[in-house]
């Protein structure tokens, strides 16, 4: 099946309000395109310097989505172009966004990663860490950084029914943060959850971005 045909099939089972954000990394720049020309428009990298590469050559109406762990030393490379940064996991690492961010005039949008999977491996924050960032370091005082909601990875299972209360309790983490520090900022609305496996469940549970990758390009 050809890159435009998966797009299409993808779109036709999503609800209108959740975006297709195409994990696009390591893929080359032609199958990009070929995504581009299907009318793709948000693209998903893991490495900061290939997306910069990837943004220089593409055309200028993309959305760079950045989706891996954010190293603080290469945020320079995207801070000019990137529309979403996903993996945001300590204050730290915010204030930094913030810092690039401001010597290029943009507020970068943010979403804050929690860890809500059964493998050490992945990063986040716990969700008492999330709480207490929120309620104690004064983010609000970042001028050129803009939370927007929230992104999580469920455990690498085959069991789906653990997979959906990892969901279904960042929905309910997601709603808490909204209503108690975000009930004026409309901006705040975006959950990011779901890959190629468990995608339909996520959606289910309240995600409004999922990633795909291999069944938008195959598999690398």
């Amino acid at each position: 099946m050809s890159i435009a045909h998966n797009i299409q099939q993808l779109r036709s089972s999503l609800p209108p309000e959740v975006s297709l954000l195409a994990i696009s990394k390591y893929q080359p720049i032609e199958r990009l395109q070929e995504a581009y020309d299907a009318g793709q428009r948000l693209f998903g990298e893991n490495h900061i310097q290939e997306m910069a590469a990837k943004a220089a050559t593409l055309p200028a109406d993309i959305q760079w989505h950045f989706t891996g762990h954010v190293q603080t030393n290469k945020i320079k490379y995207m801070a000019s172009f990137v529309s979403l940064i996903h993996a945001v996991d300590s204050f730290r690492l915010l204030r930094e966004i913030d810092k690039h961010a401001a010597r290029h005039g943009r507020v970068i949008d943010c979403l804050l990663q929690i860890h809500i999977a059964q493998e050490d491996t992945k990063y986040g924050f716990a969700p008492d860490e999330c709480l207490h960032m929120l309620a104690t370091e004064p983010w609000r005082e970042l001028q050129h950084v803009r939370i927007t909601g929230l992104m999580a990875m469920g455990s690498n299972t085959d069991d789906m029914e653990q997979v959906r209360g990892e969901f279904r309790r960042m929905k309910e983490l997601f709603d808490h943060i909204r209503t108690t520090h975000f009930a004026h900022e409309p901006s705040f609305c975006q959950l990011s959850e779901g890959m190629t496996d468990d995608y339909p469940i996520a959606i289910a549970e309240g995600s409004t971005i999922v990633r795909i990758g291999s069944m938008i390009f195959g598999s690398r």
